[in-house]
């Protein structure tokens, strides 16, 4: 193993075993090999290497009387979990905390929040609180309408191609109107804006030209505070607009009251929809259909 190392130290190609998350963007690639060859000569990291080689802690460990937190990843390809779970069984007192599958290196994954926080119960006994960013947005939930059905008459080739077509309609549609996207549902998208005007005009420019490819959707409105979880949103504000989209029938973009009064004198016009029941949300709301 030392010898492909130094063999390919400096060009930052052993980054698909530290951290293959990362392994297939060219820039982070070229920044890590530049980032070996700042670190260290190839001679230099050979010595390195055949000096970790050469100690043999194990009869050390068994006299470690320290509070000891032994993490490693489940599926590391750099180091062996095997290792981890010895030093734990032979560290009097360890606690061993085994991590999700992912890169050797947290730099590149979602896991050094999570490795953050187990360091800090294990140094002070309190895990550390979460703090949720909030903020005021604009939902917008869309969906192919009888998705299944079109996929059956299609046939997965051409259903697959529509699809792709699909995704870049509304893609670029989004793009043109700042909204951004959230997730992708496979016959749908989740989307938020940064004000309702536009979030209808993007709904109804996306209804427009799918309609174009032959495709129906519908779409669902709604504007409130969101809880910001990562790159995803979280909320009754996402409930409710979820359940807009699904009172939306074929070809038509549904919004909340809430969205309807915020766009007062912006020149949309609506039809009332009359009041209704949200599946998990209290009270009744009243609905309305933008006119196309």
């Amino acid at each position: 193993m030392v010898d492909g190392i130094v063999a390919e130290w400096g060009t930052g190609t052993r980054l698909s075993t530290f951290a293959p998350s990362a392994a297939g963007d060219p820039r982070i690639v070229e920044w890590y090999g530049k980032l070996e060859r700042l670190s260290a000569s190839p001679g230099s990291i050979r010595s390195i290497f055949d000096l970790i080689g050469d100690y043999d802690v194990r009869a050390v460990l068994p006299t470690i009387r320290v509070p000891t937190l032994v993490m490693n990843r489940r599926d590391d390809q750099m180091i062996n979990p095997l290792h981890g779970q010895y030093l734990a069984e032979r560290i009097p007192g360890a606690r061993r905390m085994e991590l999700p599958p992912g890169d050797t290196i947290p730099t590149f994954d979602d896991a050094g929040e999570m490795i953050a926080a187990e360091i800090e119960e294990f140094l002070t006994g309190a895990r550390p609180a979460r703090e949720v960013d909030r903020v005021l947005a604009t939902v917008l939930f869309t969906d192919i309408v009888d998705s299944t059905g079109r996929a059956a008459q299609l046939g997965d080739r051409r259903w697959t191609d529509l699809l792709a077509r699909h995704d870049a309609v509304v893609r670029g549609e989004l793009a043109r109107f700042r909204g951004r996207e959230v997730k992708h549902t496979g016959d749908g998208f989740l989307a938020t804006f940064d004000g309702p005007a536009r979030a209808i005009r993007c709904a109804t420019a996306i209804t427009a030209a799918l309609e174009d490819l032959g495709l129906e959707i519908r779409s669902g409105l709604h504007t409130g505070e969101l809880e910001i979880v990562g790159d995803d949103v979280a909320g009754v504000a996402v409930h409710i607009g979820a359940r807009v989209a699904a009172h939306a029938v074929q070809g038509e973009v549904l919004v909340s009251g809430t969205v309807h009064d915020l766009v007062a004198g912006s020149g949309l016009e609506f039809s009332d929809r009359g009041t209704h029941a949200l599946k998990g949300v209290p009270g009744e709301w009243r609905l309305y259909a933008v006119d196309l």
